[in-house]
């Protein structure tokens, strides 16, 4: 597969502790031809936390794709009418994210991104790490798997005897979503075993 020619716009959110796991998937990202322009929220750009220093993780961001660092809603917002970008991954998407991008929240710079991509129908892809998808936040799920334009990277609960409502992304998947998401269509199958062998 080839991204060749293709912009991303890469939001991160403040699941720090996939944060190691979503900038694999952002190297690939490049490795497969595409312009990465990553995205932050304000949780990324501020908060230190045990899984490293936001600074840090700006750095290496910077390091990967070559590229500024949108971090306002200012700098997001011409997203939209210039036609900027030719998908919008969110990666990780907290709860918090995914709840506000379901009910038209955009008072951040990755769901002023999302936004304005959805406006002129263009491909938003979400990769889901929250501890509530199967709690309270189930009712914003439900809703943006059926929004026009709006994918998922296949996810799947990550600790069902420990966070029985949590569900994770499929990390690893990103790049192919992204692909089919551009091709319009959604990547299958969309719910996915996330760690535990069945099979045991």
């Amino acid at each position: 597969m080839s991204l060749t020619g293709r912009t991303i716009g890469f939001g991160l959110t403040g699941s720090h502790c996939t944060h190691d796991s979503v900038l694999i998937q952002m190297r690939k990202l490049i490795d497969w031809g595409a312009r990465v322009i990553p995205i932050i929220s304000h949780t990324v750009k501020t908060v230190d936390s045990r899984f490293g220093d936001a600074e840090d993780w700006l750095t290496k961001i910077k390091g990967i794709t070559g590229e500024e660092i949108i971090d306002s809603v200012a700098q997001a917002e011409p997203i939209g009418p210039k036609e900027m970008l030719d998908c919008m991954l969110i990666a990780p998407c907290t709860g918090n994210s995914l709840a506000r991008l379901a009910n038209a929240l955009t008072d951040g710079p990755v769901l002023m991104a999302a936004k304005a991509q959805m406006r002129n129908h263009r491909p938003v892809v979400i990769a889901i790490s929250t501890n509530d998808a199967l709690g309270l936040n189930a009712a914003n799920l439900a809703k943006l798997l059926v929004a026009r334009d709006v994918f998922f990277v296949p996810f799947g609960q990550d600790n069902p005897e420990g966070k029985p409502k949590s569900m994770v992304a499929r990390m690893e998947f990103i790049p192919e979503t992204v692909a089919a998401a551009i091709d319009g269509y959604q990547l299958q199958p969309l719910i996915v075993e996330k760690y535990r062998d069945l099979t045991s």
